[in-house]
């Protein structure tokens, strides 16, 4: 269900706005921040490895979606913002995007559904967070 449902959001989200859900992730992260982030703190956020956020920021970077700037206190460090470009496509294709999921997941569920599944996912959650040690 995971996958299935993963790749009819991307191609929705492609088809609407031209973001795939990874542009999506990063851009929902950045655009929830009030200013610079950590590409380290991103990679956390969005439970990325590293190389896998690098390669999708340089994607990013050349279409203006997202800036990478010198972290001034860690010279190793690099900070990401969003560009004009990522700010103007967050705001336009996220009403589609909720749409998207509600129509897909939620539209389909009566309220027991939803309150089992909410149930189950905590259930799930903390399984891996304690597996993780978190």
């Amino acid at each position: 269900m995971q996958a299935r449902l993963h790749a009819q959001l991307n191609r929705r989200l492609q088809a609407d706005s031209g973001l795939s859900l990874s542009d999506f992730d990063v851009l929902v992260a950045l655009s929830e921040r009030d200013g610079p982030l950590r590409v380290q703190e991103l990679a956390d956020q969005l439970q990325w490895e590293k190389s896998r956020l690098s390669h999708q920021l340089s994607r990013m970077e050349r279409r203006g979606l997202v800036e990478r700037q010198d972290c001034p206190d860690d010279a190793r460090g690099a900070l990401v913002v969003l560009g004009g470009a990522g700010r103007s496509a967050i705001e336009q294709a996220a009403p589609a995007h909720v749409e998207a999921v509600q129509s897909l997941v939620f539209d389909g569920l009566d309220e027991e559904q939803v309150e089992t599944w909410a149930a189950v996912t905590d259930a799930v959650l903390a399984r891996v967070d304690a597996a993780r040690g978190a």
